[in-house]
């Protein structure tokens, strides 16, 4: 008989709205796998998880987005599971320009190429009718993409203007893989401001003490409602707020740009 049992792997799992979305898809019955890069994190996610579970257990995997390789293994870790929803969620902003071991600027690497590598390297295993669900921002307006210069080597580099520029990745990645992988949904949101212990040391403070921000369980609704919705209710490439398709920055917009975007990606992350 078949297992029906659908199966979501969320990267970014182990704080934030990763893992309130996590617990809310387990708490559905949903197969649950959670990836992080602390072991500590990912095994006091994996206890919430648990608790929640109404099917299968959940698992975890640990992987650094700052490095690519990780991601490969990751990839193969996950090698011959069927894949219903992956999220992309994993992010970051940093105070200052740091490279990578593989030679990219961190923010883009981790919010944008990483997941970008992961999502190609599981194309097969991602069903038709499978969800890619990215987590952007209304960010995207802070920054623009340049497929030339990806690393931001041109220029002053700022924390906000590269997170701001990777969240304008995830907008634009979204739209194409609609429009290259049509056989899958793939969509974008902005979760609102939420209270987690993402960015730089102001930031979190911020996060921790600002008046009117969001739970997490509040900012993870969206890609909760991603994944679960009723398809023909959804629009296949688009950027929502709030549950509804919103218009992104007009580069968010252009299928030129994008298509630029997803050539550059594959010539950084290295892939045939």
């Amino acid at each position: 008989m078949e297992d029906l049992t659908r199966h979501a792997v969320i990267t970014g799992a182990t704080s934030g709205i990763g893992q309130a979305a996590a617990v809310a898809l387990a708490r559905q019955g949903w197969q649950v796998t959670v990836v992080g890069r602390d072991p500590g994190r990912l095994d006091a996610t994996l206890g919430a998880v648990r608790q929640a579970a109404t099917g299968p257990a959940p698992a975890g995997l640990l992987a650094d987005f700052a490095d690519l390789s990780q991601v490969r293994e990751l990839a193969a870790e996950l090698s011959g599971q069927r894949v219903d929803v992956l999220a992309n969620n994993a992010g970051l902003v940093v105070g200052e320009r740091v490279t990578t071991v593989d030679g990219h600027e961190l923010t883009i690497q981790t919010n944008h190429l990483a997941p970008f590598l992961l999502t190609t390297l599981l194309r097969a295993q991602l069903a038709p009718g499978a969800r890619i669900v990215n987590t952007a921002s209304m960010a995207h307006t802070w920054g623009s993409v340049d497929p030339a210069d990806l690393d931001r080597r041109n220029g002053r580099y700022g924390s906000w203007s590269a997170y701001g520029a990777s969240k304008r990745a995830n907008i634009m990645f979204a739209a194409e893989a609609a429009r290259r992988w049509p056989e899958l949904l793939s969509f974008s949101f902005h979760p609102g401001v939420v209270r987690t212990r993402f960015g730089t040391p102001i930031a979190r403070l911020f996060y921790k003490l600002g008046p009117g921000l969001a739970t997490p369980e509040q900012g993870a609704d969206q890609l909760v409602w991603l994944a679960t919705e009723d398809p023909a209710r959804l629009e296949n490439g688009a950027y929502y707020v709030l549950r509804k398709v919103t218009a992104p920055h007009r580069q968010a917009r252009d299928p030129q740009q994008a298509a630029l975007l997803w050539d550059a990606s594959e010539a950084a992350v290295r892939l045939p």
